[in-house]
């Protein structure tokens, strides 16, 4: 468990080597790249803006072109093709792929313009649509519906509001002498026409007005030709519309040099966004920022030998903000992730990965408790990592993760007794007539849960105390010996005096079902202990306040905190909380599926409901022991001597989706 040592690095370098130098740094993903401007003016920036807005447009027109031959022509994928990876190229590959960039611009403009003439036809079928079906109550008229009259003669077509009769019509017209006619009618509408001479249309005009009339669509057909010409006209944009979409899918096997091109854009978007930081003179170069220790000479080595070139490492000065970067073996690398994800390590604090990643496992696999399930999630993410060896780093460690809480599930599932619940019970009783069950190691928690209570306490004030050593130590390593004992020994006095005694009292030893008493005069001696702890805690917890009186009520205050002790302890029945809900509902599930009885119906029934209540389970369960894992480390574990705040490692690297660059280190 380390925080990995970082050396401050200068690199210089001739003007003529830059691209060359910042793409191989970029491969190497070893170096965080730090603006090099400061108030020298012989050094200056450089501006990229309008470089990296090219490379930007290019790479977003390659994921449009991605993002459509996905539409059209999908990649007949795995269940499990996420966890492939990236494809792996060498830099001769890297370099041959390269000169193919330009024409994959060329075919990412060519689909997204076909797609943009497939979205326009695409758009006209509703528009036709709704056209054909404003035309059709007009079925049975048989003049144009733009049709105005004659010479002497005016016809009105068009819809009035509601169901409206033709002698409701006739008595709306008056005495004008007209001829009408109803053409359709639907609960709201009323579809007519109207026939009168000039003398009499102003007329007519106004007594329809008064029923809200309405024209219809313009057409210079009568409306059965006009539906049929639009349904010609359908027909051939559908035709179109598929013609275009054969077309974009014939790209197809143009995916990967797309894919290339996302990725080979987007990285040098991030070189010369690290350009503009840079600073440079006419023919110079200078890239500031930090490597590892561990890469610092291999580093110099690969650049050194290659360009003219000064690499000068240096140690960070004590007022510098030093990214942080973690290093642990392959039992604890993969809770990191659990680690970062609360913060990471500040200055002078340790990596505490190896002791979470020790507790982790242990409570996780304990609150999970089942021997079947851990099974289950053991051998499915040992398949997938043994299955996908270029699977990211990333998305591995995660699986790593869970392989080790499957393992941990599995142990304690045999320590407690527990394979999908009762299963091995259920099954034998029910369809063999005798029952046979899976002893456990140790003990069963649902026939004693007070026991396992008192357990699931006890590792509480380890986990907590293994915490407070943690504290310890880094107060001793920074020199601060009273501290230590003001802000830790003292603690465990208290709290571990605390415990001592009321271990020594029938009432708790009996509720917690522990066996034994401690003897009298060993409490007496954890009371003094305890008692003593508590005066040092009351006399330093305010030292830093001058005034005694303000000094005692500090002190006071800190002694107070023993209260959150007994919080923090309590948190760890959620332990046996999780445990006995995983193996209860598991056991309900099974209840339920053997109720069918001893013939093909119960077999059939059982195997349904185990399979779909023993997976709700196992899923519900698992997201539970994740985040309650989580907790018992953020709040209690890392509350007694963690405050992170550290600044994660980012090394200028390839921000890539699809490939990835083996650059020899």
């Amino acid at each position: 468990m380390s925080v990995v040592p970082m050396k401050r690095v200068q690199i210089v370098g001739l003007k003529r080597d830059r691209k060359a130098v910042l793409e191989q740094i970029q491969r190497m993903g070893v170096v965080e790249i730090e603006s090099s401007l400061g108030e020298d003016a012989f050094f200056t920036a450089q501006d990229t803006a309008g470089a990296k807005s090219i490379f930007q447009k290019n790479c977003t027109l390659a994921e449009q072109a991605l993002a459509i031959l996905d539409e059209h022509a999908p990649e007949d994928k795995g269940m499990l093709a996420s966890l492939e990876g990236r494809k792996t190229l060498t830099v001769a590959e890297y370099e041959e792929k390269v000169r193919g960039r330009d024409t994959a611009v060329t075919h990412a403009k060519q689909i997204v313009a076909l797609q943009k003439e497939y979205a326009e036809k695409l758009a006209d079928l509703p528009k036709l649509e709704a056209q054909k079906i404003s035309l059709e109550p007009w079925m049975k008229y048989d003049l144009p519906l733009d049709f105005e009259g004659t010479k002497t003669s005016k016809v009105f077509v068009g819809t009035v509001q509601g169901d409206c009769s033709l002698t409701a019509l006739y008595e709306a017209l008056g005495d004008v002498a007209a001829d009408a006619e109803i053409i359709g009618q639907t609960p709201q509408q009323t579809y007519l026409s109207v026939i009168c001479g000039k003398k009499d249309a102003q007329a007519v005009a106004e007594a329809l007005h008064k029923l809200n009339f309405a024209k219809p669509p313009a057409s210079s057909m009568n409306p059965a030709k006009a539906i049929q010409d639009i349904e010609q006209k359908m027909e051939g944009r559908r035709k179109e519309v598929d013609d275009l979409k054969a077309k974009i899918a014939s790209h197809a096997d143009q995916r990967e040099e797309l894919q290339f091109a996302r990725d080979y854009f987007t990285m040098r978007a991030d070189k010369y966004e690290v350009i503009g930081g840079l600073g440079q003179s006419k023919n110079t170069f200078i890239i500031d920022g930090y490597v590892p220790v561990t890469k610092a000479e291999k580093l110099e080595t690969s650049l050194t030998d290659r360009y003219t070139i000064s690499v000068e490492l240096t140690d960070p000065g004590e007022d510098e903000d030093v990214p942080v970067a973690l290093k642990n073996n392959g039992f604890s690398a993969p809770v990191e992730s659990v680690v970062g994800s609360y913060s990471l390590p500040g200055k002078g604090e340790i990596d505490p990965t190896f002791l979470v990643s020790l507790f982790y496992y242990f409570l996780f696999g304990m609150m999970l408790g089942d021997a079947g399930y851990g099974l289950v999630i053991a051998l499915a993410t040992g398949f997938c990592l043994l299955k996908f060896k270029n699977m990211e780093e990333g998305m591995r460690k995660t699986l790593t993760l869970f392989c080790f809480c499957g393992i941990s599930t599995a142990i304690w599932g045999l320590i407690f007794g527990s394979f999908f619940g009762d299963t091995v019970t259920v099954v034998s009783g029910t369809f063999f007539g005798k029952e046979v069950s899976v002893k456990p190691l140790w003990f069963a928690p649902l026939d004693n849960p007070m026991r396992m209570l008192g357990y699931c306490f006890l590792i509480g004030l380890i986990h907590l105390f293994v915490g407070l050593g943690v504290k310890l130590y880094q107060l001793l390593k920074a020199g601060k010996v009273l501290d230590a004992i003001y802000d830790v020994v003292f603690w465990y006095m208290l709290v571990g005096g605390c415990v001592v005694y009321l271990l020594s009292m029938s009432m708790i030893t009996e509720m917690l079902a522990i066996e034994w008493l401690v003897p009298a005069n060993v409490a007496n001696i954890a009371g003094i202990v305890a008692g003593i702890g508590a005066v040092g805690i009351i006399l330093t917890g305010g030292r830093e306040s001058k005034n005694w009186g303000k000094r005692i009520l500090k002190g006071l205050y800190a002694f107070y905190g023993i209260t959150s002790y007994l919080s923090d302890v309590l948190s760890y029945s959620r332990l046996l909380a999780l445990g006995l809900a995983t193996s209860v509902i598991a056991s309900v599930f099974n209840k339920m599926g053997s109720m069918g009885g001893k013939n093909i119906f119960g077999v059939i029934m059982f195997i349904l409901v185990f399979l779909v209540g023993q997976i709700l389970n196992l899923l519900i369960n698992l997201l539970g022991a994740y985040v309650h894992t989580n907790r018992l480390q953020f709040v209690e574990f890392f509350g007694k001597f963690y405050e992170g705040g550290g600044r994660e490692f980012r090394p200028f690297t390839e921000n890539t989706k699809y490939f990835k660059i083996k650059e020899d280190i």
